[in-house]
């Protein structure tokens, strides 16, 4: 079996409340985020003062299990991916995932200037493996584009999270998010799209469901197809040839579908929206990637209907419901993918899309070989 370069294109870290306080600046430190037991008895998250909708866990909530440490210490992590033989792994928010939510712009920067530079220090035990992904206070433009600045050029991260979801009002195909496409463009690195089903902001399922696992299966895929939707069906792609967008977290299954979609609309209902040079399939080819799960069946499937040059490995760890350990074999072992279409979603496509330069001075890990699940 042949051995792969392995870049996890979407893993997570996990910010302990213990960490704030370093890194949060003093005036804010009352409103930090924190775990909090409410008045039944469940512990929430607290995020800018406010208590947020409560995440049922297999015990209820009411005794959380303990953080992996592999989120909070790098040097953890690093342990980890090399005994799944993971070389790089790409790193996501959890709580930074509720930010979205803040209405209170210069707290919400706060925020984000906290977890960038808590993350700078995570990754420091090998900077080449541990790669991060920039938080931005996506409620105001003006504070996005300083915050991306800053990030991209004092820590060197790869590219900026945005959620998907209309936030202050604001969808991904809103013109005052031009200066940001060409920022992102100017300093060569990658847009990502990362939902999670926080229950804080206008998303998918919100509304017509009360059951969490009812919007959980909602929120991941249909935020992901309308912020697509939007980036390219503006126009946005077409402006900024050279902008690299990532959907993350997502499943893969629904993308070749949604293209067929998208190009069947532009064709037959061009007329009422902004008219674009190619087809949204050839802007998805040009520019875009998507994370599959690597036990995901519609693999296979999405291959033969869009080609294997955007989809790209994920493991969602340390989260829960992502495989762990037996993640790279799950789909190194395959056997309905090809040698070659393994290397470039294990590898390959994600070195593309943030522009990771060859391997960790050398110290990345021995390979796992495949093994069949």
């Amino acid at each position: 079996m042949a051995a792969f370069d392995v870049i996890d294109s979407d893993g997570h870290v996990h910010e302990l409340d213990e960490m704030w306080p370093q890194y949060l600046e003093p005036q804010y430190h009352a409103v930090a985020p924190r775990m909090i037991r409410d008045s039944a008895g469940y512990m929430r998250r607290s995020v800018g003062g406010k208590l947020q909708p409560r995440t049922p866990s297999a015990t209820q909530g009411q005794n959380p299990r303990p953080a992996n440490p592999a989120g909070y210490d790098g040097k953890v992590r690093l342990k980890d991916m090399a005994g799944e033989g993971i070389d790089v792994s790409v790193l996501y928010p959890s709580t930074g995932l509720h930010f979205a939510s803040i209405t209170d712009v210069p707290l919400f920067a706060a925020m984000c200037r906290a977890y960038n530079d808590w993350l700078y220090d995570y990754c420091k035990p090998d900077p080449n493996r541990l790669i991060g992904i920039a938080v931005v206070p996506q409620a105001d433009i003006h504070e996005t584009l300083v915050e991306t600045k800053r990030a991209i050029k004092a820590y060197g991260y790869k590219g900026i999270m945005l959620r998907p979801n209309r936030i202050a009002g604001r969808t991904l195909d809103d013109p005052h998010w031009e200066p940001l496409w060409t920022l992102l463009e100017d300093l060569d690195v990658a847009l990502t799209l990362h939902e999670g089903t926080t229950q804080n902001v206008e998303q998918a399922g919100f509304a017509r469901y009360e059951n969490f696992m009812f919007r959980h299966v909602v929120s991941h895929p249909h935020e992901q197809q309308m912020g697509i939707l939007e980036i390219i069906c503006s126009g946005v792609l077409e402006r900024h040839p050279k902008l690299r967008v990532a959907v993350l977290e997502s499943g893969c299954g629904w993308i070749g579908q949604w293209l067929e979609r998208m190009d069947s609309h532009m064709h037959n209902w061009g007329h009422a929206t902004i008219p674009l040079p190619l087809k949204p399939s050839e802007y998805w080819q040009r520019q875009c990637f998507i994370s599959a799960d690597p036990d995901e069946k519609m693999i296979g499937p999405t291959i033969m209907a869009i080609g294997d040059d955007t989809l790209t490995f994920a493991t969602d760890y340390p989260h829960p419901d992502g495989i762990w350990p037996g993640v790279v074999a799950a789909l190194a072992g395959r056997t309905d993918i090809s040698e070659v279409s393994k290397a470039k979603i294990l590898g390959e496509n994600s070195r593309r899309l943030y522009k990771l330069n060859g391997k960790s001075n050398g110290k990345a890990p021995a390979r796992v070989l495949a093994k069949k699940r």
